[in-house]
C-alpha cells in the first residue's frame, strides 16, 4: 500500500462543493462554546457534504482563527447561518419537513444503533453545550432524541466526537 498524496484525492474546490448536491442533513449547534469544537463540526460536515450548519445562542461564528484551525477552510465551503434561538430554527425546519432529533441522553431515547431514517425525509440534528448538553427547551419541541450507546465509566463524548459518530452513521444510511 502507498499513502495517497493530496492531489490524488480529487478534492472539490469550494466552488464545486457549493454547486454540488448535498446530503440532506442539517446540523444545529445549541450553545456550543468551544471554537475548536465548532471548527471540527464544520470539517466533518464538509467531509460528509452536509447541507448546512446553524450556529445558535452563544455558539461562536466564523471568521475566527480558532475555528479555522480545526475547520481547515470548511467554514468557507459549508453553508452556515447564525440564530439566537435554537427553538426558532427547529420550528422552521420542522415546517419545511425536516425530522429534528437532538443528540442527548434522555428518557426513551433511541440508540443510534436502532435509529433508522425515513426515506425522502431530511434530517436535522441538534448537538448541545459541552457541559450542559442540549437545552430542555429544544428537546421539548424536537421530534426525538438519539443517544450514542456508551459502556465505560464516562457517559459522554466530546461534542465534536459525538457529531462525527452520529453524522457518519446517519449519512451512511442516506448514501450507501
Amino acid at each position: 500500500m502507498r499513502k495517497l498524496r493530496n492531489k490524488e484525492l480529487n478534492r472539490l474546490s469550494v466552488e464545486e462543493y457549493k454547486a454540488s448536491d448535498k446530503t440532506p442533513i442539517i446540523v444545529i449547534l445549541d450553545n456550543v462554546r468551544s471554537l475548536n469544537n465548532v471548527g471540527s463540526v464544520f470539517r466533518t460536515s464538509d467531509a460528509l457534504r452536509l447541507k448546512k450548519i446553524y450556529l445558535c445562542g452563544i455558539t461562536p461564528t466564523p471568521p475566527h482563527n480558532d475555528i479555522h484551525k480545526t475547520a481547515l477552510g470548511a467554514e468557507d465551503s459549508v453553508d452556515w447561518e447564525y440564530s439566537e434561538s435554537t427553538e426558532e430554527v427547529i420550528e422552521k425546519l420542522q415546517e419545511k419537513g425536516y425530522e429534528v432529533n437532538c443528540v442527548e441522553q434522555v428518557e426513551n431515547s433511541t440508540f443510534l444503533t436502532d435509529y433508522k431514517i425515513k426515506p425522502q425525509v431530511p434530517v436535522a440534528l441538534v448537538f448541545g453545550n459541552e457541559v450542559k448538553g442540549v437545552r430542555q427547551e429544544a428537546i421539548n419541541i424536537s421530534d426525538g432524541c438519539i443517544e450514542i450507546p456508551q459502556h465505560g465509566t464516562k457517559h459522554s463524548f466530546n461534542i465534536s466526537v459525538s457529531a462525527g459518530i452520529v453524522l457518519w452513521e446517519i449519512s451512511k444510511q442516506m448514501l450507501y
